[in-house]
């Protein structure tokens, strides 16, 4: 049985979402960070938790990418936009008989190569598990050594599907598939990502208490993407998002909270 999604996001402060609630459950973990409502473009990014909209990039520079930090517009009807140096961003975000759906459009330039990834911070027990497609391509990021491949669930025998408990580890992961559920007890989440011609995957950051190196904090990341990279400057041809030629590129996330996802 699916349950009704409610969605909370703070336009003003980056368009993070702050709240994604199924019933009594609350999915996102958040952080309290003073800093976070005062930055401003070019600043180091601050870690607040909820789900932040990673693009054009999530590693490199600018970290996290440019939305986070800059105010977004909310136009009163249920969408939300903001507008970078060589970009402009709009989601619009719905509840559906099933969960919720966000809508969006990039527009730049046609041939404008980016990676955007909905990087959603989960709160999760350390019984959590996520499932995705078995066998699928991984690229594994084992801070600090370089990339690696495999496939899912253990690429070069990291088990990557049980999600805790805490181990002093800190890893991220990029998987060649669409979407991916997280079973924590009787509770799941499935999270999907959707567009026409362009690559999509679903990245892993699985911090048990290994990063950062000072005051390190458990935070479990499954983010929905266009791209196959976390850092744009690394992609390869076919490692990222491109807009075409009528100037807009269209995707779509969709939710479900209760799902009976394998």
């Amino acid at each position: 049985m699916t349950v009704p999604l409610d969605i909370r996001t703070d336009p003003a402060h980056g368009g993070r979402w702050t709240s994604l609630r199924a019933g009594s459950r609350e999915w996102l973990w958040r952080r309290d960070d003073p800093r976070r409502a005062h930055v401003t473009p070019g600043d180091a990014f601050v870690d607040a938790g909820g789900l932040e909209e990673c693009v054009p990039t999530v590693r490199g520079t600018p970290d996290h990418g440019e939305a986070w930090s800059r105010p977004w517009t909310d136009d009163g009807n249920g969408s939300q936009s903001v507008r970078c140096e060589r970009f402009a961003l709009t989601r619009t975000i719905r509840p559906t008989a099933d969960g919720a759906e966000a809508d969006y459009v990039l527009t730049a330039d046609p041939g404008h190569r980016f990676v955007w990834a909905a990087h959603a911070l989960l709160d999760l027990s350390e019984r959590a598990t996520l499932r995705l497609r078995e066998g699928a391509r991984t690229r594994l990021y084992p801070d600090p050594h370089p990339c690696v491949e495999g496939s899912w669930p253990a690429p070069r025998g990291v088990r990557l599907d049980r999600l805790g408990p805490d181990d002093g580890t800190a890893v991220g992961a990029v998987v060649d598939t669409a979407r991916a559920c997280v079973h924590d007890d009787e509770d799941r989440l499935a999270l999907t990502v959707e567009a026409d011609g362009q690559p999509l995957s679903i990245a892993l950051w699985r911090n048990l208490g290994g990063f950062p190196a000072h005051h390190p904090y458990r935070s479990i990341g499954v983010e929905p993407m266009l791209g196959r990279v976390f850092d744009l400057t690394e992609a390869a041809p076919g490692d990222t998002a491109v807009v075409p030629a009528s100037g807009e590129a269209r995707w779509r996330l969709t939710l479900t909270a209760g799902c009976a996802c394998r």
